[in-house]
């Protein structure tokens, strides 16, 4: 049946089955793409511009299906709804938003105890927006208690790190105009190396950085073994040397998993600790945690007062205003899971991250690295005998089924060392696990059939994600 019967009128247009895709204003579509880059000359109706938008967001890939990232990619819906309710909340107006303030300290408060701070109540922290801006203020502080100790003039400070550390300490050495001595990597040990690193220290040492989990291949780093190392290097030469974890992901885990592994706040020379509350920490991006051991750890000056907010309040983040949701859905996962249900939820993982890499060393064409008995995650490598392809077709081609999995080079020395990492997180099941393992059992045929190793840029990794 038509849907118009008669002549038409000129101005007249007939109603579109689908009137977004075939309709121009004022039915709410449209026929031409708005431009890019440039403002539109005309507002546009709201369900316009959200399909315009959602349209072009279908092209992502699946985040769940996203075996490179570390971040978070399920939540309970609970969760959702909460952070729904406080995205217009400023987490730096503690005056006006003094009940998400309070959820802030109180997450302080649990990390400090989960930590093993000598005292709870007198460590210190803050909510960043990751563990990069938590790393850039623990290093500010190793910094400010290196130069409160009187040095020489022109005496340029320096950090001890492998060289495995993420990106972030490196912009931390060049934003601070602080030395970066990294320890390589040698032969099968893939992280710091607690001898190496005291041996670079000397009195413009601001600190050592120890990673538990290092993002290459899920190995923690032996935090009590640096911290011994130091301690002797303090017996012979006086130099008192603190160290700072990044535990961006581990410290997150170890704490229900690995209970009698030794390496926070018991230590004496660990000075700060920070992690992500948006990978292991559950929640979705962004928020990390920065926690000193105490008020001694954090010099005050570092520490700024604001009162034009309508309180007196003290704030020591790079960021000033940031969304408050994050750290609300940090205080609903700590008070919903409880130590039992953390260590159930990494447990899965865990276990999860073992059965894969077992699947994938049986099948014969792959040598692991790490076997995700640390952190929920793995690295592994083609055989030795293995020459029609190598770890970047192998990335390729799962990428093609929807598989997120990065290849990339190691640093030095290890530069000879290409691998494939992945990263289990909660919501990653055994069901898509086991999908996982027969895409990749399914490639193998035709990758084995190759010639060699296809012809790529070897300056570009494919993706990869701390």
């Amino acid at each position: 049946m038509p849907l118009h019967k008669g002549p038409q009128k000129p101005d007249e247009r007939p109603l579109s089955v689908n009137p977004f895709y075939g309709e121009a204003n004022p039915v709410g579509g449209m026929t031409e793409a708005p431009p890019k880059h440039r403002l539109p000359d005309e507002p546009m109706a709201p369900s316009a511009a959200y399909q315009l938008v959602h349209d072009e967001l279908m092209l992502d890939g699946n985040a769940r299906l996203n075996l490179a990232t570390f971040v978070t990619t399920w939540m309970e819906p609970q969760a959702g709804v909460l952070m729904g309710e406080c995205r217009d909340k400023n987490m730096i107006d503690k005056d006006e938003y003094p009940r998400t303030a309070e959820l802030e300290r109180r997450c302080v408060a649990m990390l400090a105890d989960l930590w093993n701070a000598p005292d709870p109540s007198a460590a210190v922290g803050c909510s960043t927006t990751g563990s990069s801006e938590a790393c850039m203020l623990a290093g500010m502080a190793l910094k400010r208690r290196w130069s409160k100790r009187g040095q020489a003039p022109g005496a340029r400070p320096n950090l001890v790190m492998g060289v495995n550390v993420q990106v972030c300490w490196e912009k931390f050495c060049n934003f601070w105009e602080v030395e970066a001595r990294l320890v390589p990597m040698e032969g099968d040990r893939f992280h710091l190396d607690p001898q190496a690193a005291a041996e670079l220290c000397d009195e413009n040492t601001v600190g050592v950085v120890g990673i538990l989990g290092s993002t290459f291949d899920g190995s923690y780093e032996p935090i009590a073994d640096l911290c011994a190392a130091l301690d002797a290097l303090q017996e012979r030469t006086g130099l008192d040397i603190p160290v700072h974890v990044d535990g961006a992901s581990g410290a997150m885990v170890a704490p229900f998993l690995d209970e009698d592994l030794v390496w926070d706040f018991r230590l004496p020379r660990v000075a700060s600790i920070n992690t992500s509350g948006h990978k292991y920490g559950l929640v979705y991006p962004g928020v990390g945690w920065a926690l000193w051991r105490d008020k001694e750890a954090l010099p005050e000056e570092l520490v700024f007062r604001v009162n034009y907010l309508g309180g007196d309040m003290p704030t020591f983040a790079l960021n000033f205003s940031r969304p408050g949701a994050q750290v609300v859905a940090q205080y609903y996962t700590l008070l919903r899971l409880g130590r039992e249900g953390y260590r159930a939820v990494q447990q899965t993982t865990r276990d999860v991250a073992r059965g894969i890499a077992d699947r994938v060393e049986a099948l014969g064409d792959f040598r692991l690295l790490t076997r995700g008995d640390q952190l929920p995650v793995f690295a592994f490598t083609t055989a030795p005998d293995v020459t029609a392809y190598d770890v970047f077709d192998v990335s390729r081609r799962l990428r093609e089924n929807g598989w997120l999995v990065p290849a990339y080079t190691f640093p030095p020395n290890r530069e000879d060392l290409s691998v494939l990492r992945v990263v289990c997180r909660n919501g990653f099941s055994e069901d898509l696990a086991e999908l996982f393992v027969e895409d990749l059992r399914r490639l193998l045929p035709e990758l084995r059939r190759q010639s060699g190793p296809a012809v790529r840029d070897k300056g570009a990794a494919t993706g990869f994600h701390h």
